[in-house]
Parts: structure tokens; sequence; C-alpha cells
């Protein structure tokens, strides 16, 4: 498992301490993780059924689409094998599936911001410009940010995984209970002050410029519903942008105190279990955050199970 050399430490694969040591803990951690899993695969998909509703083919539901794809594809990068690892008394994983696990997840979080930013933008538009809404916000350009937010992340997501994983490593044992950025870096035998400043620059650009161009597009949107002088008009400004805003709060608040807060002795703990929020909470709130506030979402859901169960 573990070649030790004259000059670095070769390991073939890793052991995760996860969440706790206790046998009971451990099960009740199963149940209600698997049933938040569940629940995150069912909302998610039943959210990328709505593209099946021709009266939901605009910008702002084609992007609410592609989020939930990336949320259900970031939460099946960790969950299984966290709940797999739970009813394990051996909780290895190989070398290779750790550098595409931290490669796949560093992607589709980076990927999530910029997708949040771009929907930032969005609502800005609908929001500030109405009247040229359509024209601004068409297809081409849709598929454009959504694709050049999921590159970014790709890309990113690559220089920090071969940066994080081309240092010696002194042990084999991380203290979390997935491969991730600063649990990975503790293993090495080196002065990792330089990994630490790229994971600083890493965050600022994928955390701080999307979360800049989200707080540009709300500063116009605050100042354009300000401007409206009926209360049934504010009402309703603020509706199209109440659940983007209570998402962004969410995923970008815990990142930020992950990544870019104050290091402490009990850090270490703090991170994992904010990691845990993100990885299992926030994939299924969203989609229980967008539906439960867009009453078009919930009647779109209805109408394609209503389809479904015509057809049986």
């Amino acid at each position: 498992m573990v070649q030790e050399n004259k000059t670095q430490i070769w390991v073939s694969e890793f052991i995760l301490l996860g969440l706790s040591s206790d046998w009971g803990t451990q099960v009740f951690l199963f149940v209600l993780f698997l049933t938040m899993y569940l629940v995150t695969v069912v909302g998610n998909l039943l959210l990328l059924l709505i593209r099946l509703d021709s009266r939901l083919h605009t910008p702002m539901y084609f992007f609410l689409t592609v989020l939930s794809f990336v949320d259900l594809c970031y939460a099946n990068s960790i969950v299984p094998q966290m709940l797999a690892h739970l009813l394990s008394a051996q909780k290895s994983i190989p070398f290779h599936s750790c550098v595409l696990q931290l490669y796949a997840s560093l992607a589709l979080g980076g990927s999530e911001f910029f997708l949040l930013g771009a929907m930032a933008y969005d609502r800005y538009v609908a929001v500030c410009h109405p009247l040229h809404y359509t024209v601004i916000m068409h297809g081409g350009l849709c598929l454009g940010l959504a694709a050049g937010c999921l590159v970014a992340g790709l890309i990113n997501s690559l220089m920090e995984t071969i940066i994080t994983f081309r240092l010696p490593l002194c042990h084999n044992i991380i203290n979390h209970f997935a491969c991730e950025t600063l649990a990975v870096l503790q293993l090495a035998c080196v002065d990792i002050s330089l990994n630490m400043v790229m994971v600083a620059i890493s965050g600022f650009l994928v955390i701080m410029l999307p979360c800049s161009l989200v707080l540009f597009s709300y500063g116009h949107i605050v100042v354009a519903i300000l401007r409206i002088r009926s209360t049934q008009g504010r009402s309703k400004a603020f509706g199209t942008c109440a659940s983007h805003l209570t998402v962004v709060s969410t995923c970008f608040g815990a990142t930020i105190f992950t990544y870019l807060g104050p290091r402490s002795a009990s850090s270490m703990k703090e991170e994992k279990m904010i990691a845990l929020f993100y990885a299992v909470v926030a994939p299924m709130l969203n989609p229980v955050i967008y539906s439960l506030r867009n009453r078009d979402v919930m009647a779109a859901l209805w109408k394609v199970l209503e389809k479904f169960r015509v057809k049986e």
C-alpha cells in the first residue's frame, strides 16, 4: 500500500478517517445521508424534466436545468462512496480514484459558482432590461455562457488537482470523508505555502469573481426594483430573483467560509462539516427552493408527471 523511497513516499491508496469512528453514529449517518441523497436525486431529476414543458423554454429555466445537472453529478461524485464507507470497516480509496474524485468535485463545484453568476446576469437583464430580454438572452448566448461555465470549472480543477498531487507525501491517512484539496495538502512532506497561495488564487477566481458579478447584478436589480412605484410590481420583480438569491447565499457563504476564512486549530473539523453541507445538503435544497418558490416549476412538474401517468 505504501512504499518508501529515500526521497519520497509512494502511495497507491488513501485511508479516509470519515466523520466518526463510532459504529452507532455511522449507521445513523448512513440512514440520514441516504435519505437526503435519494431526495437530491429525485428532486434534481424532476427539475431536469421541466425541459419537457415548452412553456419553460426560457433562459432562466435553461440555466436551472444545467444547475440541477451539475448538482446531481456533484452529489454522485462524493455521496455514494461516503455512504459505502459509513458501513465499511476499511475506508480506503485507490490513488487514481482519489485524484478523479478531487478533480470532479472541484470541476463541478467551480462550474456551479460560475453558473450562479450567469444566472444572476440573466436576472439582471430580466429586471433591468425587460423589453430587450429575449434579444439579449438569446439561445446562442445562453449555450455559450453555460459551456463557458463548465469549461472554466474544468480548467481550474485540472490546475489545482495537478499542483495538489505532485507533492511528495508523508503518509496516506486523510482526515476527511472525501478527497478534498486542503485535507490532501496536509499529507505533504514539504512546505505547502505556495500551494496555499494557489488555492487562495483559485478561490478568488472561482468564488469571488462570480460573487462580484452577483453583487453587481443584484445591486442594479435593487435600484431597478426601488424605482417601481406599485407594491405589486416590486413584489413580482423581487419574486423572480428570490429563489436564486437564496441559493447564492447558501452556496457562496459556505464555500467562502471554508476556503477564504481564517485557519484555526479546529478548522479541519469545521471545513469537514462545511464540505458535508455543500456535498449533501446544498444539492438537496436547490431543487426544493426553486420548486417551492416557483409556481411555474410546480405546474410544469405536475404536467410532466400527468403525462407519464397517462402513458402508463
